[in-house]
């Protein structure tokens, strides 16, 4: 076996110890790379980490030597996986490390918004509660969370996850199928019942070609006047000018998003514009508790360990 060279392109992307892979290797890493400088550092490199460099065409044609990429994330369409197929690069990402964290952030922001938590943070901020006539105030409506619907638009280990959240808070608990189908696999609800019926829907769907826009104006118009839209899943998920036209007459009752359709929003984005009481935003930390990015660190390096070996650990490619 030979000595495998190993460049991590964006370290500083995540918050873990990552220990070295068990086979013969030389370790280097990166905090952050760009497209400039991507090829000349992984110059005689046979294995890439990435989170969210992207490795394009352009670049893979450059890179003879390279044999794996170890994706430090869930989602590959950064990576060129046509042109992987074709210079026989293999191609592992990262699993249902995020089981916990990322329902978890679901139900902050749906907790938040059925309890009207950042209006009724601003009341306090202008001292409607020290003036109030009696011991409390009830300038905005609250709601619980049992008894309502819940809808699940994707279904794998995340979406399973949040419904057994939703469940455990007494939620009548959706799984939409995929938008146009005509025949629904058992246990799951046709796409525009889940819109219609539900109270709250959340996104866990991947990003593609199929998926993109999968909500836009017409979705929304089928959601009830009080419905939450909650996505910790992609930002290409949603056309953003139809959910922030939305908010703004008020044709939802609120939405919370971890994810933009560009991050960082360098150009700006119409939901960083949105200054709405029913309108959250986090800047795509849904994943990212420390236990959660250990247990992609180590996943990541057992993908290394296990390509060396000869296994189909997590392979994509």
């Amino acid at each position: 076996m030979g000595t495998e060279r190993i460049v991590f392109l964006d370290r500083a992307s995540l918050i873990a110890e990552v220990r070295r892979p068990a086979l013969p290797h030389a370790w280097q890493e990166y905090a952050a790379s760009t497209a400039e400088d991507v090829v000349q550092k992984l110059q005689g490199a046979s294995i890439a980490i990435t989170n969210k460099v992207p490795l394009r065409r352009e670049v893979l044609m450059q890179l003879p030597g390279l044999r794996m990429i170890a994706v430090a994330a869930t989602g590959t369409e950064h990576i060129d996986l046509d042109c992987c197929r074709e210079r026989g690069i293999s191609v592992a990402n990262i699993r249902n490390y995020a089981v916990h964290a990322v329902p978890e952030h679901v139900f902050m922001l749906v907790l938040a918004l059925r309890r009207n938590l950042l209006a009724y943070r601003e009341d306090l901020r202008q001292g409607l509660w020290q003036q109030s006539s009696q011991f409390c105030l009830f300038t905005h409506p609250l709601r619980d969370l049992y008894g309502s619907t819940l809808g699940i638009i994707g279904y794998g280990a995340l979406g399973q996850a949040v419904a057994r959240l939703g469940e455990a808070f007494g939620m009548r608990c959706f799984a939409a199928g995929h938008k146009g189908v005509s025949t629904l696999r058992p246990g799951f609800t046709a796409f525009e019942q889940v819109l219609q019926e539900s109270d709250v829907v959340t996104l866990h769907a991947p990003l593609n070609a199929q998926t993109r826009n999968l909500i836009a104006a017409p979705e929304l118009a089928l959601m009830q006047p009080h419905a939450l839209l909650i996505n910790t899943a992609r930002g290409g998920l949603v056309d953003e000018q139809a959910l922030a036209d939305a908010l703004r007459r008020g044709a939802i009752g609120g939405a919370g998003f971890d994810v933009l359709s560009a991050e960082p929003p360098r150009q700006g984005n119409v939901l960083l514009e949105l200054e709405l009481p029913n309108f959250i935003l986090t800047p795509h930390v849904a994943w990212a508790s420390r236990e959660a990015m250990q247990a992609l660190a180590d996943q990541l390096i057992d993908n290394i360990d296990g390509f060396v070996r000869g296994e189909l650990r997590n392979r994509v490619v």
